[in-house]
């Protein structure tokens, strides 16, 4: 949607809501805002009551931002002038997740759901750029994939958007089926199943059947892309079919719909040759690794099933940059050169540090870099954390790390696991080991931050940032 652009007339968001007006109105809003540090004028202000904040305390600043109006709960009402322009509802996420829903009965887009224990970001991001090339395409933003961010997200879905992606994400069973019965996708997909949130479920098992339930809001006829590299595939494709779903998977095995023939890794990039849904097709890809590259056969299945053009979506693909937090590449001003910084710091699980190290292993250097790996708690590991971060040894050793800084109570399992030569620094949290991290980097090295959004790690590459200010590492992916 264009800037400025209406998004809802005031009318039809008073319908959806339920909610009735004081103060003077707009006729339209140009988007909708939970955050007034980042609202943009016009746009209409959802004050939801989050866990650590209450929007009704910030009303007052996003209209002085210059909000077209808030949405406020009648029970706050009190809390504001006669003059203040204001929808009144009973609860104002209700009232989102109602307009979310006349978004979804109006829009005439095709609509792709995406979940998953690892890549889900990635794969939506991928998606947006891909389908942008065929036509106005309306996606989440960041990692808006739960009980609040899915709503918000569809209910900004403009009227006009020819595509649409959603992110959907669960630490608990049950609470996937409600946001994708909202969302209603023609496609989704899984990207993997894999051991993320342990401490809140019983097996694996339990892991796929609750990801498996964003089948239950697919429209008719609709389309489910799972990995059949997957140990889970079998489970999760009898699910599917038994709700009417027609099954594509992807991955390496000579049967699957979006087969992987060949991939040559590089460290900044990759190029992959493909059959997908019977096409031959080779393309190159602007993201390093190859859980990357499996999950853009997922991206070209399911963008090809919207009805997107399968040879355009490919070339896209080389454009396809890491969103923050999840490889984004910074080349370090160090003394006597250069050093490369892998951001990884926005969350972490077993699967997709495995991957990072990787990724890391790849990384380029001369003959006086090392591999540095800065890593921080996995959480939501519950008893098997231990275990987990211990294991992560064989993936230190195997891609050739030189170096491991470890961060938090569980990373101290990876810690004793490691040989004395490998052991870089430890520290109980960020803070503490940030300067010993700062102190480690030299010109040649490649250095790689991942944890938990919890653990912090964020700290550690913002320090890096500080003291090497640097410039975006060179990619020639594109050319």
């Amino acid at each position: 949607m264009r800037q400025g652009q209406a998004l809802w007339t005031t009318a039809a968001m008073m319908e959806a809501m339920g909610a009735f007006a004081v103060g003077g109105m707009p006729e339209e809003v140009t988007g909708l805002s939970i955050d007034s540090r980042t609202l943009r004028p016009g746009e209409a202000f959802v004050a939801i009551k989050g866990e650590t904040h209450d929007g009704h305390d910030f009303v007052a600043a996003a209209l002085k931002a210059g909000a077209a109006l808030a949405v406020v709960a009648e029970a706050q009402r009190a809390r504001f002038g006669d003059d203040a322009r204001l929808l009144v509802v009973p609860d104002p996420l209700t009232g989102l997740t109602e307009l979310a829903r006349a978004a979804r009965a109006r829009t005439r887009a095709k609509i792709i759901a995406v979940t998953g224990s690892v890549g889900k970001t990635s794969t939506k991001e991928a998606l947006r750029l891909v389908l942008a090339g065929e036509g106005e395409t309306h996606a989440s933003v960041a990692s808006f994939n739960n009980h609040w961010g899915v709503p918000l997200s569809l209910a900004r879905c403009p009227q006009s958007a020819r595509y649409a992606v959603f992110e959907i994400g669960m630490n608990h069973a049950g609470e996937i089926e409600p946001l994708v019965k909202l969302v209603r996708p023609h496609v989704a997909i899984i990207t993997t199943v894999e051991p993320v949130h342990l401490e809140f479920f019983a097996s694996l098992d339990a892991i796929a059947d609750a990801k498996a339930e964003i089948f239950a809001g697919v429209e008719p006829g609709g389309a489910a892309v799972l990995n059949g590299d997957n140990a889970q595939f079998a489970r999760l494709k009898a699910r599917a079919q038994a709700l009417g779903l027609r099954v594509v998977s992807f991955g390496s095995d000579a049967h699957a719909d979006a087969r992987l023939v060949d991939a040559a890794l590089r460290p900044d990039c990759s190029t992959v040759r493909a059959s997908i849904l019977g096409h031959d097709i080779a393309y190159k890809l602007g993201m390093p690794g190859r859980h990357m590259v499996m999950n853009s056969l997922a991206v070209l299945a399911a963008a090809t099933l919207a009805g997107a053009d399968l040879a355009l979506c490919a070339l896209a693909l080389a454009r396809l940059t890491p969103p923050p937090g999840r490889g984004a590449r910074l080349a370090l001003n160090v003394a006597g050169g250069a050093a490369l910084l892998i951001d990884e710091s926005y969350n972490a699980n077993p699967a997709s540090m495995r991957a990072a190290l990787a990724v890391l292993g790849q990384a380029p250097m001369d003959r006086r870099g090392r591999r540095i790996a800065v890593l921080g708690d996995m959480l939501e590991l519950g008893p098997k954390g231990p275990d987990l971060h211990r294991g992560l040894a064989e993936a230190v050793e195997a891609n050739g790390v030189d170096l491991v800084f470890c961060c938090g109570p569980l990373m101290r399992n990876l810690w004793e696991a490691l040989p004395s030569s490998r052991r870089g620094g430890y520290a109980e949290d960020s803070t503490r080991l940030e300067p010993d991290v700062v102190a480690a980097v030299h010109a040649g090295d490649a250095v790689m931050v991942k944890g938990s959004l919890g653990s912090r790690m964020k700290l550690i590459v913002s320090a890096l940032e500080r003291r090497f200010p640097g410039k975006a590492a060179p990619d020639d992916a594109a050319e």
